[in-house]
């Protein structure tokens, strides 16, 4: 507090004593030219103010350039408080040396100025006390105590009327000074809480990045052995055996895909939290992509015995519709799943922009848990964690489209009697330019030489039994350099390098493939197949310009990507 009041009073002291200065010389000037004051008094007068006064500017240059832990000393309040003191015993001095003039007058000049300048201290110098009271007392004090001994109703009435100055206006600057304290602590306050708030945030972002790390780190170490299991079952299905093995065989595949289906949405939420997730705008008709996410749930709703209403709409829309095809479909999977009688209703309301609505007959959302839906892996009603009833990262991987888009989301929801999901989308101000979809047929799978490159030996073994069961020569090593070696004595050029983006000892697909290309000075066709899901990591290999897929592959998404790159060859690199 000492701290702030000095500096304060220090930065606030130009104007004032620079403006006191020069109505010391005026008074001194004409009081000597009067004859009120002998010249060698009147000079040494003016000169005592005016140095007072350039001993304080100095003194605040002087404060401004010094460093933060000098301004914390207690030098600086005390020689401004002397300074001060030198001044105001100026001042009262005048009072006291013109104070016989009356006849003339000129007294009343001089304590006007000389009251102006009390009055003055009180916000020049108010916020350091000692300062005000070294000025103020000074400049006052003198001219009461010499009418009070002077003698006389006039004397004496001049006497009480300064008492009375001396006791309002010091009452004024102590009031001032109070003022001026609470305003201090409250901005510290005011700064404490801001840091508070900042160290809170910073903890939260440290949680939240290790929330990320860990989930990266688990999701890349699950998804190598599960990985690995789906090739071993794709392999399996090449090979004879009874059909209660079959059976089994099955079994674990459902189970797989359940894994891969949690993998995929941990995938979209880091996918966007990294700021990769491209979004390409158009205009199109919004009735057509309604209609068949409608469609593809019509035998779920129905399954529960409620209904699924659609209202038409021919309004034109402009957002990108992959994107706004997931949101909708993430709603009114909800909006089925939380619904056990009545129906859910999927319509549009026309304004500015246009709002997809998606109403339910639901249980619907405790109003204190309106924002925890849309936290990972939140679900309500759902605290043992059953996995039929999905995963919790709809409403997290909705949030963060909606937002990506643009395209405002509002809730609202009566518990009992249902909800509401509105996602406001743009309306097109031009109508849609529609091209045909071209869809790339892979027809008979080719065969060929393929280099495999992961440092998983499980991983390694699976990709060499699925590929071969499929027909292909397979190469199967754990880094750059192994496969350098093994194709070293071999004879024939790879048709097809499928690298593990994270290698050991720092390498990464990306090299690995960029090395075999150089080596052949060949555009051989490669993918990257990757489990990480940290952002950065997500960035550097979306970037590559490599076909990317995430572990775990299928062995359909597998098979299709292989027979697409070995027929159409290497992909256009993807732009930044």
């Amino acid at each position: 507090m000492r701290i702030e009041q000095v500096a304060a009073v220090i930065r606030n002291v130009s104007l004032g004593v620079a403006a006191a200065a020069c109505a010391a010389i005026v008074l001194g000037a004409t009081f000597i030219q009067l004859g009120v004051l002998p010249l060698r008094e009147g000079v040494i007068w003016m000169t005592w103010i005016c140095t007072c006064a350039y001993a304080h500017i100095a003194l605040r240059r002087a404060y401004d350039k010094a460093t933060l832990p000098t301004r914390c000393g207690q030098g600086w309040g005390m020689a401004f408080a002397a300074i001060a003191f030198a001044e105001g015993i100026g001042w009262g001095w005048l009072s006291i040396a013109v104070a016989p003039s009356i006849e003339h007058g000129l007294d009343m000049v001089a304590l006007t100025v000389i009251l102006a300048v009390a009055a003055g201290s009180i916000p020049a110098f108010g916020s350091y006390l000692p300062a005000f009271a070294a000025i103020f007392l000074p400049t006052t004090l003198p001219f009461a105590v010499w009418s009070a001994l002077a003698g006389g109703l006039l004397h004496a009435t001049e006497a009480g009327l300064m008492v009375i100055f001396i006791a309002g206006m010091g009452g004024l600057g102590v009031q001032f000074n109070r003022n001026f304290s609470k305003l201090v602590t409250l901005r510290l306050e005011r700064e404490r809480l801001a840091e508070d708030l900042l160290r809170q945030r910073d903890l939260a972002e440290q949680a939240n990045q290790a929330k990320s790390q860990f989930l990266a780190a688990a999701s890349h170490d699950l998804r190598q052995p599960v990985h690995a299991l789906g090739l071993f079952v794709g392999a399996l299905r090449g090979v004879a055996m009874p059909k209660q093995a079959v059976q089994l065989l099955d079994q674990i595949e459902a189970s797989v895909m359940a894994l891969d289906d949690l993998f995929s949405a941990l995938l979209d939420v880091s996918r966007l939290d990294a700021g990769i997730v491209q979004v390409r705008s158009q205009a199109f008709p919004i009735q057509p992509l309604l209609t068949r996410i409608v469609r593809d749930f019509e035998a779920e709703a129905s399954g529960k015995s409620i209904g699924l209403v659609l209202w038409p709409s021919s309004i034109n829309v402009e957002t990108d519709p992959l994107l706004l095809e997931r949101i909708l479909r993430n709603i009114i999977a909800n909006a089925i799943r939380y619904t056990d009688h009545g129906r859910v209703v999927v319509g549009c309301r026309r304004g500015r922009a246009l709002r997809v609505q998606v109403w339910d007959t639901g249980r619907g959302i405790p109003a204190d848990q309106k924002a925890r839906i849309f936290q990972e892996f939140y679900q309500i009603e759902n605290q043992q964690r059953d996995r039929s009833k999905g995963l919790g990262l709809g409403l997290a991987i909705v949030r963060r489209l909606t937002d990506l888009l643009a395209c405002p989301l509002d809730v609202q929801s009566t518990l009992g009697r249902g909800s509401c999901f509105s996602v406001t989308v743009p309306v097109a101000r031009e109508a849609p330019h529609w091209e045909p979809t071209v869809v790339r047929s892979v027809g008979a799978l080719q065969r060929g030489f393929v280099v495999v490159i992961d440092d998983e030996m499980p991983i390694q073994q699976a990709m060499y039994s699925l590929l071969t069961s499929w027909g292909h020569e397979v190469i199967a090593v754990s880094s750059g350099d192994a496969a350098m070696k093994r194709l070293a004595s071999h004879p024939a050029r790879p048709d097809l390098i499928i690298a593990d983006y994270r290698l050991p000892n720092g390498e990464t697909g990306i090299k690995s493939i960029q090395r075999l290309r150089a080596e052949y000075n060949a555009e051989i066709p490669a993918m990257l197949i990757t489990g990480d899901t940290a952002p950065d990591r997500l960035i550097e290999a979306s970037r590559s310009g490599f076909l990317l897929l995430h572990k775990p592959v299928t062995n359909s998404q597998l098979r299709a990507a292989i027979g697409n790159l070995m027929k159409h060859g290497a992909p256009d690199a993807v732009d930044d």
